[in-house]
């Protein structure tokens, strides 16, 4: 993955969440280490750099979660065993491999599952090695004694107790084994010296054939096959070191040994046929999935083939194991059927990690692109342009995985950058109108306020003139005064209807919000007024009339 030159790794790394991380700490100099608190020591996962911090991380944390499944899988087959002690190994060795893990997550919390185990272990093995101790020193308690026959079968059945008594560590195990050997020799050594000292010779020797027969007759019905065979060979060679004895008992003692003997290899070999009978199904069995793998060799769905593979794995873990060159054999054709189709498919990522590489410089241009006019001013280019760079980025093909959200949401991130500062720069303007429109609609109410007034004021001037044109006193100067007061009605008429366009001009501009009803005329003009009015509506517009104002 491809790194910003300044890149900081301590903030990288304090922005980073995941569990378990309270138990590392990352230095300056990028060396990744976990906590003393850990199995008491402080220890160094690993040294990160700007350029491999994230591969790195990304390495460490698969580390762990094939520990972490590890541990699951180790926890289903502690869970299904009964038998504790039987998984003494693979638990020291899980303990071990999570003590020096190069991995990162909740190490603690795997160590102390399975430190749990690792005390019942111990706590067993204990157990089983104060049995063995008991047995030990009771064996060796009876090396002195000269109780011959009762001696001889507490110290055998003492053995055979001490072998049942479970898991110990071998270099105690071993250290009591050799002790209770050298017990049962001593006794056998002081036993045999005593028939010797006593010539009882035949005696000594139909004691030991005995002990034989029981032996033998003991194995009879064993299924420890090999273990058990290889101790008839060793009782049958120990039978002829032994001389003769009663040749009455020798004979009967023989025939026992014999009868055991065959009982328990007559046995033997109708569980050889059976497994030869298994191994031949499990070949067949094998053989089946090795041809389903050859057949899918070629393949080109990689997804779907590669699960079909993991599937037939599966199977052939199920499937029983076929010992010899045949089972080798068999082995042989289903890997090479793999490593044939996952060569391939290697080969096939490969290139479509190049092309990821050249989509997801494409598309970094794109995102730095992006990011330089996120800023901009100029709204409608600027839309355009982040539009373009949309449709160009959809363009582009896939880039990888690990890095195809985190540039997206970085594109997208510029884009809402913009739109947000256009949206807000268009909300800005639309209330400045506001303003402006809140401020002309008051000036037009002014407006019309001075206009009802001087259109009343006009209306009470023509009632006032009407009035004075009936009351004119007959003179000398009436019928100048006459003419001069039908003037000023004509002149006053066209000037409330001026005015009164106005009012109308900011109905229509501004509506109901700005105006008020025009009121009406307080009286109503003259006849004669009114005919002089309308003959005054007559004159050309052009023409100045002299007003009294």
């Amino acid at each position: 993955m491809l790194q910003e030159q300044n890149f900081d790794i301590i903030s990288w790394w304090n922005d980073l969440s995941f569990d378990g991380k309270e138990l590392f700490t990352l230095s300056e100099d990028g060396k990744l280490v976990i906590y003393a608190g850990h199995e008491g020591r402080e220890r160094l996962i690993a040294e990160l750099t700007p350029e491999n911090s994230i591969a790195m991380l990304s390495s460490l944390g698969e580390k762990y979660y094939a520990l972490q499944s590890r541990v699951a899988d180790t926890a289903t087959e502690w869970n299904a065993t009964e038998d504790k002690i039987k998984m003494a190994e693979k638990v020291h060795s899980l303990k071990s491999a999570l003590n020096s893990a190069a991995a990162i997550g909740n190490l603690e919390k795997l160590s102390a599952e399975v430190a749990e185990w690792d005390k019942l272990v111990s706590e067993l093995t204990e157990q089983n090695y104060a049995v063995k101790l008991a047995l030990t020193e009771q064996a060796e308690a009876l090396a002195d004694s000269n109780d011959w026959k009762d001696a001889n079968a507490a110290i055998r059945d003492l053995i055979e107790k001490w072998k049942l008594s479970g898991y110990a560590d071998k270099f105690r195990s071993d250290k009591l084994w050799n002790r209770i050997e050298a017990a049962k020799n001593k006794f056998n050594d002081r036993r045999k010296q005593f028939f010797e000292e006593q010539e009882k010779d035949l005696l000594v020797n139909l004691d030991l054939k005995m002990d034989l027969v029981e032996q033998a007759e003991s194995l009879a019905t064993s299924v420890e096959w090999k273990k058990t065979a290889d101790t008839f060979h060793r009782l049958t060679n120990e039978w002829k070191t032994i001389g003769h004895t009663l040749s009455k008992k020798n004979e009967e003692l023989w025939q026992r040994f014999i009868a055991a003997k065959a009982t328990f290899f007559d046995r033997k070999r109708e569980h050889t046929d059976r497994i030869q009978k298994e191994q031949e199904q499990f070949f067949a069995e094998k053989t089946a999935l090795a041809e389903k793998a050859e057949a899918l060799k070629e393949s080109t769905d990689w997804n779907a083939t590669s699960l079909a593979y993991a599937a037939l794995m599966e199977e052939w873990k199920k499937t029983g194991r076929v010992n010899g060159d045949k089972g080798e054999e068999v082995w042989a054709r289903f890997m090479a059927a793999q490593e044939h189709f996952f060569s391939a498919k290697k080969q096939h990522t490969e290139g479509i990690r190049t092309v990821h590489e050249q989509n997801y410089n494409l598309k970094m241009e794109l995102l730095h692109r992006a990011n330089q006019i996120k800023n901009a001013t100029n709204w409608n280019d600027t839309t355009a342009e982040m539009n373009e760079l949309l449709d160009e980025w959809k363009k582009i093909g896939p880039v990888a995985r690990d890095v195809s959200n985190k540039i997206w949401d970085e594109f997208i991130a510029a884009r809402k950058h913009f739109f947000a500062r256009k949206d807000a720069n268009r909300e800005q303007r639309k209330q400045f109108v506001e303003v402006q429109k809140q401020v002309r609609t008051e000036q037009a109410k002014e407006m019309v306020g001075k206009l009802l007034t001087d259109i009343a004021e006009e209306e009470e001037k023509l009632v006032d003139f009407a009035e004075a044109l009936k009351n004119i006193t007959p003179g000398k100067k009436a019928e100048e005064l006459r003419k001069h007061l039908e003037k000023l009605l004509v002149e006053g008429q066209q000037k409330i209807k001026r005015l009164k366009e106005k009012y109308a001009a900011l109905q229509d501009e501004y509506g109901k919000k700005a105006t008020t009803p025009a009121p009406a005329t307080h009286t109503e003009p003259a006849a004669a007024t009114t005919e002089v009015v309308a003959a005054a509506d007559d004159q050309p517009q052009d023409e100045p009339i002299q007003t009294a104002e």
